[in-house]
């Protein structure tokens, strides 16, 4: 396990906070998609900057890659030898995105670009409301995909099992 991919359903399904902690205990560099999309004040990085960006990542003899962009998927699955999904209901996904934005209110998450201050907006909302379902199946698709390519896959859905994973790194 030494190129990492951790994807998950939705926004708040843990996948930064997740691969923050399995880097952590296994040494591991991450990178958050976030970090990489996004410039000062929510401003897009052009397609190009953000591709030449992930490459650069994957070139790396180890890697933790969170976040979905599955728009630049073709870039990570070549090199990932694992991929962790999360997939938490729609309610906890929902409240933790709420919760994020009162804890977070007016500062700049560290998995997010700089100077991207926490926000929420109703098209945000209506976007998790609306592509969970359909997300949801084409994740399962891919990550049934990806076991048969001979990856290592980690299908996670609540956290005890996210918990669990993350006790198995844990140095004794």
């Amino acid at each position: 396990m030494n190129k990492i991919m951790v994807i998950g359903v939705s926004a708040g399904a843990g996948k930064s906070t997740f691969a923050r902690r399995l880097g952590e205990l296994t040494g591991i560099e991450v990178t958050h998609l976030d970090c990489l999309y996004w410039k000062p004040n929510w401003v897009e990085a052009p397609p190009e900057v953000f591709s030449a960006a992930q490459q650069q990542v994957v070139q790396n003899e180890q890697w933790i890659v969170e976040g979905n962009y599955s728009g630049t998927f073709d870039i990570r699955e070549p090199h990932a030898d694992t991929v962790i999904y999360l997939e938490l209901p729609l309610r906890v996904c929902l409240y933790r995105v709420l919760k994020r934005r009162v804890q977070f209110h007016g500062k700049t998450r560290n998995d997010i670009g700089e100077g991207c201050k926490e926000k929420i907006d109703k098209a945000f909302l209506k976007f998790i409301l609306t592509t969970y379902g359909a997300r949801k199946r084409k994740m399962l698709e891919r990550i049934q995909r990806y076991a048969g390519e001979g990856k290592n896959v980690h299908y996670l859905k609540t956290p005890a099992q996210i918990e669990g994973f993350l006790k198995t790194y844990i140095k004794k």
